[in-house]
Protein backbone atom coordinates (compact mmCIF):
# COMPACT_ATOMS: atom_id res chain seq x y z
CA UNK A 1 0.00 0.00 0.00
CA UNK A 2 1.28 3.44 -0.86
CA UNK A 3 2.37 5.61 2.03
CA UNK A 4 2.56 9.35 2.52
CA UNK A 5 4.84 11.28 4.86
CA UNK A 6 6.66 14.54 5.34
CA UNK A 7 10.37 14.79 6.06
CA UNK A 8 11.15 13.73 9.62
CA UNK A 9 7.75 12.08 10.16
CA UNK A 10 6.95 8.37 10.09
CA UNK A 11 5.34 7.14 6.89
CA UNK A 12 1.53 7.03 7.03
CA UNK A 13 -0.69 4.70 4.98
CA UNK A 14 -2.43 6.39 2.07
CA UNK A 15 -6.23 6.73 2.34
CA UNK A 16 -8.03 3.53 1.43
CA UNK A 17 -10.38 4.30 -1.51
CA UNK A 18 -12.57 1.30 -0.65
CA UNK A 19 -13.23 2.67 2.82
CA UNK A 20 -13.96 6.11 1.37
CA UNK A 21 -16.40 4.58 -1.13
CA UNK A 22 -18.21 2.67 1.61
CA UNK A 23 -18.60 5.87 3.64
CA UNK A 24 -20.07 7.58 0.57
CA UNK A 25 -22.44 4.69 -0.08
CA UNK A 26 -23.75 4.74 3.49
CA UNK A 27 -24.11 8.53 3.38
CA UNK A 28 -26.16 8.27 0.18
CA UNK A 29 -28.50 5.65 1.63
CA UNK A 30 -28.93 7.63 4.83
CA UNK A 31 -29.68 10.79 2.87
CA UNK A 32 -32.19 8.99 0.65
CA UNK A 33 -33.96 7.53 3.66
CA UNK A 34 -34.21 10.89 5.39
CA UNK A 35 -35.48 12.66 2.27
CA UNK A 36 -37.98 9.93 1.45
CA UNK A 37 -39.54 10.43 4.85
CA UNK A 38 -39.51 14.21 4.47
CA UNK A 39 -40.71 14.79 0.90
CA UNK A 40 -42.03 11.42 -0.34
CA UNK A 41 -40.94 9.29 -3.26
CA UNK A 42 -42.41 11.46 -6.03
CA UNK A 43 -40.46 14.56 -4.97
CA UNK A 44 -37.27 12.70 -4.19
CA UNK A 45 -34.47 13.51 -6.67
CA UNK A 46 -30.95 12.32 -7.26
CA UNK A 47 -29.81 15.95 -6.96
CA UNK A 48 -31.35 16.27 -3.50
CA UNK A 49 -29.82 12.98 -2.37
CA UNK A 50 -26.40 14.08 -3.61
CA UNK A 51 -26.68 17.43 -1.85
CA UNK A 52 -27.78 15.87 1.44
CA UNK A 53 -25.06 13.20 1.26
CA UNK A 54 -22.44 15.75 0.16
CA UNK A 55 -21.36 13.71 -2.84
CA UNK A 56 -21.43 14.30 -6.56
CA UNK A 57 -24.45 13.02 -8.48
CA UNK A 58 -22.15 10.86 -10.59
CA UNK A 59 -21.14 9.05 -7.39
CA UNK A 60 -24.75 7.95 -6.92
CA UNK A 61 -25.08 6.79 -10.52
CA UNK A 62 -21.94 4.71 -10.08
CA UNK A 63 -23.98 2.33 -7.90
CA UNK A 64 -27.65 2.99 -8.72
CA UNK A 65 -29.19 3.74 -12.15
CA UNK A 66 -32.45 5.17 -10.75
CA UNK A 67 -33.86 6.61 -7.54
CA UNK A 68 -36.02 3.48 -7.21
CA UNK A 69 -32.84 1.41 -7.06
CA UNK A 70 -31.51 3.68 -4.31
CA UNK A 71 -34.71 3.34 -2.30
CA UNK A 72 -34.70 -0.45 -2.60
CA UNK A 73 -31.25 -0.45 -1.05
CA UNK A 74 -32.45 1.92 1.67
CA UNK A 75 -34.86 -0.81 2.72
CA UNK A 76 -32.21 -3.51 2.76
CA UNK A 77 -29.80 -1.25 4.63
CA UNK A 78 -32.42 -0.47 7.28
CA UNK A 79 -33.47 -4.08 7.71
CA UNK A 80 -29.96 -5.49 7.56
CA UNK A 81 -31.01 -8.21 5.14
CA UNK A 82 -31.85 -8.93 1.53
CA UNK A 83 -35.22 -9.65 -0.03
CA UNK A 84 -36.05 -13.34 -0.06
CA UNK A 85 -33.48 -14.29 2.54
CA UNK A 86 -34.45 -17.72 3.96
CA UNK A 87 -36.14 -17.73 7.34
CA UNK A 88 -34.33 -19.44 10.21
CA UNK A 89 -34.98 -23.18 10.37
CA UNK A 90 -33.97 -24.56 13.74
CA UNK A 91 -36.60 -27.28 13.60
CA UNK A 92 -38.76 -25.29 16.02
CA UNK A 93 -41.35 -23.51 13.85
CA UNK A 94 -42.87 -21.59 16.76
CA UNK A 95 -39.51 -20.16 17.83
CA UNK A 96 -38.45 -19.37 14.26
CA UNK A 97 -41.65 -17.46 13.49
CA UNK A 98 -41.38 -15.50 16.72
CA UNK A 99 -37.79 -14.55 15.90
CA UNK A 100 -38.74 -13.21 12.47
CA UNK A 101 -41.91 -11.42 13.58
CA UNK A 102 -40.13 -9.81 16.53
CA UNK A 103 -37.60 -8.42 14.05
CA UNK A 104 -40.41 -7.09 11.84
CA UNK A 105 -42.04 -5.39 14.82
CA UNK A 106 -38.71 -3.79 15.75
CA UNK A 107 -38.27 -2.50 12.19
CA UNK A 108 -41.73 -0.94 12.18
CA UNK A 109 -40.99 0.70 15.53
CA UNK A 110 -37.91 2.46 14.14
CA UNK A 111 -38.92 6.07 13.29
CA UNK A 112 -36.84 6.25 10.10
CA UNK A 113 -38.08 2.87 8.89
CA UNK A 114 -41.64 3.92 9.63
CA UNK A 115 -41.32 7.13 7.59
CA UNK A 116 -39.63 5.39 4.67
CA UNK A 117 -42.21 2.61 4.58
CA UNK A 118 -45.20 4.94 4.73
CA UNK A 119 -43.86 7.28 2.06
CA UNK A 120 -43.08 4.36 -0.22
CA UNK A 121 -46.48 2.71 0.28
CA UNK A 122 -48.28 5.99 -0.38
CA UNK A 123 -46.46 6.41 -3.69
CA UNK A 124 -47.23 2.83 -4.74
CA UNK A 125 -50.95 3.63 -4.71
CA UNK A 126 -50.58 6.00 -7.67
CA UNK A 127 -47.55 4.56 -9.45
CA UNK A 128 -48.35 1.09 -10.89
CA UNK A 129 -44.83 0.65 -12.28
CA UNK A 130 -43.29 1.29 -8.89
CA UNK A 131 -45.83 -1.03 -7.25
CA UNK A 132 -44.93 -3.85 -9.65
CA UNK A 133 -41.24 -3.29 -9.10
CA UNK A 134 -41.67 -3.35 -5.31
CA UNK A 135 -43.74 -6.53 -5.56
CA UNK A 136 -41.20 -8.27 -7.81
CA UNK A 137 -38.08 -7.22 -5.94
CA UNK A 138 -39.22 -7.05 -2.32
CA UNK A 139 -42.68 -8.33 -1.44
CA UNK A 140 -42.89 -11.54 -3.45
CA UNK A 141 -39.38 -12.78 -2.56
CA UNK A 142 -40.10 -12.21 1.13
CA UNK A 143 -43.48 -13.95 0.86
CA UNK A 144 -41.84 -16.92 -0.86
CA UNK A 145 -39.28 -17.15 1.95
CA UNK A 146 -42.13 -17.43 4.47
CA UNK A 147 -43.93 -19.96 2.29
CA UNK A 148 -40.79 -22.09 1.96
CA UNK A 149 -40.37 -22.20 5.74
CA UNK A 150 -44.00 -23.17 6.27
CA UNK A 151 -43.81 -25.78 3.52
CA UNK A 152 -40.79 -27.33 5.25
CA UNK A 153 -42.76 -27.37 8.51
CA UNK A 154 -45.71 -29.05 6.78
CA UNK A 155 -43.44 -31.70 5.30
CA UNK A 156 -41.95 -32.27 8.77
CA UNK A 157 -45.42 -32.90 10.17
CA UNK A 158 -45.51 -29.69 12.22
CA UNK A 159 -48.53 -28.36 10.28
CA UNK A 160 -51.62 -30.09 9.00
CA UNK A 161 -51.04 -31.85 5.69
CA UNK A 162 -53.72 -29.73 4.03
CA UNK A 163 -52.14 -26.41 5.00
CA UNK A 164 -51.79 -23.93 2.13
CA UNK A 165 -48.46 -22.16 2.77
CA UNK A 166 -49.55 -19.01 0.91
CA UNK A 167 -52.71 -18.70 2.98
CA UNK A 168 -50.77 -19.42 6.17
CA UNK A 169 -48.40 -16.54 5.37
CA UNK A 170 -51.39 -14.22 4.98
CA UNK A 171 -52.71 -15.33 8.37
CA UNK A 172 -49.37 -14.49 9.99
CA UNK A 173 -48.44 -11.26 8.23
CA UNK A 174 -51.71 -9.51 7.43
CA UNK A 175 -52.60 -8.75 11.08
CA UNK A 176 -49.11 -7.34 11.71
CA UNK A 177 -49.20 -5.15 8.61
CA UNK A 178 -52.76 -4.01 9.33
CA UNK A 179 -51.87 -2.93 12.86
CA UNK A 180 -48.88 -1.01 11.60
CA UNK A 181 -50.49 0.56 8.55
CA UNK A 182 -53.79 1.53 10.17
CA UNK A 183 -52.37 2.14 13.67
CA UNK A 184 -55.29 0.06 14.93
CA UNK A 185 -53.50 -1.27 18.00
CA UNK A 186 -50.16 -1.72 19.67
CA UNK A 187 -47.65 -3.71 17.65
CA UNK A 188 -45.50 -5.48 20.23
CA UNK A 189 -43.64 -8.73 20.80
CA UNK A 190 -46.43 -10.07 23.05
CA UNK A 191 -48.95 -9.35 20.30
CA UNK A 192 -47.07 -11.34 17.67
CA UNK A 193 -46.41 -14.13 20.20
CA UNK A 194 -50.18 -14.44 20.69
CA UNK A 195 -50.67 -14.30 16.92
CA UNK A 196 -48.19 -17.13 16.32
CA UNK A 197 -49.83 -19.23 19.06
CA UNK A 198 -53.26 -18.74 17.48
CA UNK A 199 -52.18 -19.46 13.90
CA UNK A 200 -50.23 -22.57 14.85
CA UNK A 201 -53.16 -23.91 16.88
CA UNK A 202 -55.39 -23.51 13.83
CA UNK A 203 -52.90 -24.99 11.38
CA UNK A 204 -51.37 -27.67 13.61
CA UNK A 205 -51.54 -31.38 12.82
CA UNK A 206 -54.96 -32.95 13.32
CA UNK A 207 -55.02 -36.22 15.19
Amino acid sequence: MAQTSTPGEPARPAPDPRRRSERARKAILAAAGELLGEVGYARLTMEAIAARARVGKQTIYRWWPTKAAVVFDVFTELTGGTAGEPLPDTGDLDADLRTVLHAIVDEYADPLMDRVNRAFIAEMQTDPELARSVADRLLLPNMRAFQDRLLAAREAGQLDAGTDPALAVDLLLAPVQQRWLMRSGELTHPYVDALVDTVLRVLGPRG
